[in-house]
């Protein structure tokens, strides 16, 4: 543990570490992991990021981190945090650049043996159609004004294209649309980088994973959710690209010359902030909701990609691939949310950056086809090893402002990567494990190499015994396009 900090971390029991009050900390901080995945959380600078998030205007409860916490810009990558609406404030350090980065599961009638010999068409298939890596362009070219239609509606837009059904909104997080998008306030820049990006993966760890259900724990739960040992999936992974990251760009310039102004005392410049009774609040929230549109809109429309590109890959019609939609989570925003607080029900912002939403049986906010099992809660891992399919659980809404991880979490550099997989084939490694990838960019299989991630096993193990959510199914992967 490093000797420097102005803190120390204490243990409260075999999966939560504490940051006591201290300083200028409004609030203690605390970070689910144990004994086997701390270490990699003291290699960085995340816990200090924990610290020093505690310390924001108007931050209720604890400064919170996921087992797959990871250091980032100003928030922790895995790090939650909840606002008051009277003191708090919004950082757009605290939702991230890739607004809205998620992650959404497809189900299909197929199982494992049968694809398996046919993993390399597909996938083959699915390099060729869908347009991946950093700055790709898709095949939609909207002008402003349609533009701005599906910046409101986000996947509903892309639904009524003919790309989706309408029963897919119930499977998607907030029927796939924030509220409160206005378009007015998005700069001519961030139309011009999002224009041509709709229906596109993207770059570093996004990706569209083909994968079985390895392993069933809950099985009551996976048969009202029509999982079933063996059965093949379809995981895709991006956000918001070059839209989203404008607009966190241009609103964190505005916000840092803000903080001076308003005189908020940060501990870290990279914590830029507004208080939320700001104009600047309300035009980073409409804008930001714009930027989580589109990339529901994004999903939307590679999931429909990825079903009419396997028909034509292997010649099966709708009727047998059964392809539906189980769940789409959001990673990287902040939003209105009533939470128990102090033992009342009161309206707070919850800022998830690097954290997926995990909301109980019987939420309010769930539809009625999650209303008694808890929402689907997508832990996507690394190429090599697993994926997780949880449901949320009631200790998430009285611990976390109804949060859980959102991934393995990456322990090395980009540049580690590199120097670590120097001479090494991973791609021959990858199909020597049954993993048939293909991807976009000289370094880029070595820069996601497994070992450049926690074992997700491990992760989700924790906020299991955490009681944040528990585990549905256990997902193999068989071949991935990378971005």
């Amino acid at each position: 543990m490093p000797s420097d900090r102005p803190f120390k971390l204490v243990q409260v029991d075999e999966v939560r570490w504490k940051i006591p009050r201290t300083g200028g900390m409004r609030v203690p901080g605390l970070i689910y992991t144990d004994t086997t995945t701390l270490p990699d959380i003291e290699k960085d600078q995340s816990a200090e990021q924990v610290y020093n998030v505690a310390h924001l205007p108007g931050i209720i409860g604890h400064s919170l981190a996921m087992p797959d916490v990871h250091w980032g810009y100003g928030f922790p990558i895995g790090g939650v945090a909840a606002f008051d609406l009277e003191e708090g404030v919004v950082s757009p350090g605290g939702v991230g650049y890739d607004i809205n980065c998620g992650v959404r599961l497809a189900l299909t009638g197929m199982d494992r043996e049968t694809i398996f010999p046919r993993i390399r068409k597909v996938i083959d298939f699915l390099f060729v159609k869908i347009p991946s890596g950093l700055g790709s362009r898709g095949g939609i070219h909207l002008n402003k004004n349609e533009m701005s239609k599906m910046l409101k509606l986000g996947a509903a837009w892309a639904v009524r294209q003919g790309m989706g059904e309408e029963s897919d909104l119930e499977r998607i997080e907030e029927r796939g649309a924030l509220d409160g998008a206005d378009p007015s306030v998005v700069s001519d820049r961030a139309f011009e980088r999002g224009k041509d990006q709709l229906g596109t993966l993207g770059s570093g760890n996004h990706f569209l994973e083909i994968g079985f259900i390895e392993q069933i724990f809950d099985e009551k739960t996976a048969a009202e959710w029509g999982i079933f040992k063996g059965q093949v999936t379809v995981m895709v992974h991006s956000g918001s690209r070059g839209f989203g990251y404008q607009v966190c760009d241009e609103f964190l310039a505005r916000m840092v010359k803000s903080v001076r102004e308003e005189r908020i005392e940060l501990p870290d410049r990279q914590l830029a902030c507004t208080r939320l009774n700001t104009s600047l609040a309300r035009e980073y929230l409409a804008a930001m909701a714009c930027a989580a549109n589109f990339a529901f809109a994004n999903r939307q429309i590679l999931m429909h990609l990825a079903k009419t590109t396997w028909e034509e890959a292997i010649g099966i019609s709708p009727r047998e691939l059964k392809f539906r939609l189980l769940y789409d989570v959001c990673h990287n925003i902040a939003k209105f949310e009533t939470h128990d607080v102090n033992g009342k029900q009161k309206k707070v912002i919850v800022h998830r950056k690097g954290a997926t939403r995990s909301f109980p049986a019987n939420h309010p906010a769930l539809p009625a086809i999650y209303r008694h099992t808890g929402q689907p809660v997508l832990i996507p891992g690394d190429m090599g090893r697993a994926s997780y399919v949880l449901a949320g659980e009631e200790g998430a809404m009285k611990e976390t402002f109804g949060s859980a991880c959102h991934g393995a979490g990456r322990i090395l550099s980009r540049h580690e990567a590199l120097r670590q997989t120097k001479g090494r084939s991973i791609e021959r490694e990858l199909q020597d494990e049954n993993v048939y990838p293909r991807w976009v960019g000289r370094k880029t299989l070595r820069e996601e190499f497994p070992e450049a991630y926690k074992d997700v096993s491990l992760v989700v193990d924790v906020v299991q015994r955490a009681g944040l959510a528990r585990k549905v199914a256990k997902i193999h992967p068989m071949g991935v396009v990378k971005g």
